[in-house]
């Protein structure tokens, strides 16, 4: 077994009368984003991107939009359950890099803590976790406001290397 890259990718729309929760962190806002889920499209482009590192599949193979058992889940608990299935392959996260598009609201202020609530979640130090927060300079969905995109760079390596 080696060290494993994975890339993930997630967008969702946004709409009034939701939460805006990203990176397990709600955030105070006016709109939230859509989804089965709680719609958080940071957890979700991580989740692709560890089950990529794996090479097992997207989200929505483990947890599709169909069953109503993940209606309204928290996407950390969803995250916890990848994370095990992580472990029982023997990987341990490494590094994290990922960008959050969103024309507003500024994310910036938010950033430290959704970096210590992904660090638990991952079981890896914050300094390992990477996290910026763009626009899309007013461009496409983003850039008018109805959605947000999230990308996610992972590196695994082995739990226990002989």
């Amino acid at each position: 077994m080696s060290d494993r890259i994975g890339l993930g990718y997630d967008i969702h729309r946004m709409e009034k009368g939701r939460p805006l929760i990203l990176g397990g962190v709600e955030i105070p806002f006016t709109r939230g984003l859509m989804g089965h889920s709680d719609g958080d499209a940071l957890i979700h482009a991580l989740i692709d991107g560890l089950l990529g590192a794996m090479g097992e599949g997207d989200i929505g193979t483990w947890f599709p939009d169909t069953d109503p058992a993940y209606k309204d889940i928290r996407s950390t608990e969803l995250l916890k359950r990848i994370m095990q299935r992580v472990r029982e392959r023997g990987f341990s996260v490494i590094h994290v890099d990922s960008i959050v598009i969103a024309e507003e609201p500024k994310l910036y202020p938010f950033i430290k803590h959704m970096k210590e609530e992904l660090s638990s979640l991952l079981d890896v130090h914050p300094d390992n976790i990477g996290l910026k927060a763009k626009t899309n300079e007013g461009f496409g969905p983003v850039g008018q406001k109805q959605a947000v995109i999230c990308w996610a760079q992972v590196l695994l390596g082995e739990k226990n290397p002989a």
